[in-house]
């Protein structure tokens, strides 16, 4: 064995056992009205879901990984692993791999998510004393080349998997499916690693070889030979701080519904411009362009305005709205420049925190 080798193992048995399970379970009822949501006939499935459901009827319907990072039980993982709001979830511990014993099961609390990544922190609700925490490293100054260890430990067929690699990209773009809604959100900044990433350790960390999480595993591009991603650990640590502060993930919100410009699109809707982002309401009963009370709204920011700049910088594909509003904090001045019915016009908002109006 290489002393190389016997590192890596070394950081992996110290490791793995601040990796947990996240497990999520739901009313078989609740269940049936998924399916039918993505078009499928519940009754295929009765024999399945009552065969799988425990004494209160809720049957497994998803899992992920996750990792402690604090004495008091928070662990981190994905904001889709916690997606569901009609799910029951747990953190399972398991025993080391070779050992002989039974998972400890875990109800947790939903902290908080990040609205702008997939981040989300749980907190076991009676953690047992002894936890493995996994301390957090930086993001920042990450070399390509850098070996790096993904952990995961997933129940079922994915439980306690490790992979190795290098990081082979940075500040990546993606566009990611985040319910079973199909809903996407776009994650920026990640880190590319050719360690490979599976439902088994997505939600679990990216590890360097000091043993500190560097990234949190995320996504997979399926079809592609070795390229998963990672978000930065640095994006939640500040989510972390947050949350211990001030109870809650802030971000900076505008109060707008939009739809990122380009020349398509533009020439569909006969727009004169190809960038910038459209202010229009969702095909949704009682949506609204511009939320009442919202930092737009009460700058008179209205439907069907067309945001060209904000703060000086052009909106774009490659640099959204988001991309910008990910710069500033709450109570910060956004300067936009808006084109109203052929007219460009100049707004001034006062950027105020997200979580007023969830």
């Amino acid at each position: 064995m290489t002393e190389h080798e016997e590192k890596i193992i070394n950081i992996i048995e110290r490791t793995l056992p601040g990796v947990v399970s996240i497990a999520a379970s739901k009313n078989v009822e609740l269940v049936e009205k998924d399916l039918m949501k993505m078009g499928m006939d519940p009754r295929m499935f009765e024999e399945k879901l009552f065969g799988e459901a425990d004494k209160k009827g809720d049957v497994s319907v998803s899992g992920g990984s996750g990792f402690i990072v604090d004495p008091s039980g928070i662990i981190l993982t994905n904001k889709h692993v916690i997606q569901d709001k009609e799910a029951r979830y747990k953190a399972v511990i398991g025993l080391p791999a070779g050992k002989a014993g039974e998972n400890k099961y875990y109800d947790v609390e939903v902290m908080g998510s990040d609205p702008l990544a997939d981040i989300a922190m749980l907190k076991i609700i009676n953690p047992p004393a002894g936890l493995t925490v996994i301390a957090l490293g930086t993001s920042k100054n990450i070399k390509l080349g850098k070996t790096v260890i993904a952990i995961g430990n997933a129940l079922g067929e994915f439980q306690n998997t490790v992979s190795t690699g290098i990081v082979s990209g940075l500040s990546r773009l993606l566009s990611a499916i985040t319910d079973i809604e199909g809903h996407q959100q776009r994650l920026r900044g990640l880190i590319q690693t050719d360690a490979a990433i599976n439902p088994g350790n997505s939600g679990g960390p990216l590890i360097n070889l000091d043993g500190e999480a560097i990234g949190i595993n995320a996504a997979v591009v399926y079809g592609a030979q070795n390229i998963g991603f990672a978000i930065p650990i640095d994006r939640a640590k500040k989510d972390l701080g947050e949350i211990k502060k001030y109870g809650h993930i802030r971000a900076p919100f505008l109060g707008i519904r939009y739809v990122l410009l380009n020349k398509n699109i533009g020439r569909h809707f006969k727009i004169p411009v190809d960038h910038g982002a459209l202010i229009v309401r969702e095909e949704l009963p009682g949506d609204h362009a511009v939320l009442p009370g919202s930092a737009a709204y009460e700058a008179g920011l209205k439907e069907h305005d067309i945001i060209l700049t904000a703060n000086n910088k052009e909106i774009t594909e490659k640099e959204t709205l988001e991309d910008i509003l990910d710069t500033c904090a709450i109570g910060d001045e956004l300067k936009l420049g808006v084109l109203r019915h052929g007219k460009n016009l100049s707004f001034s908002v006062h950027l105020e925190d997200r979580a007023k109006f969830n």
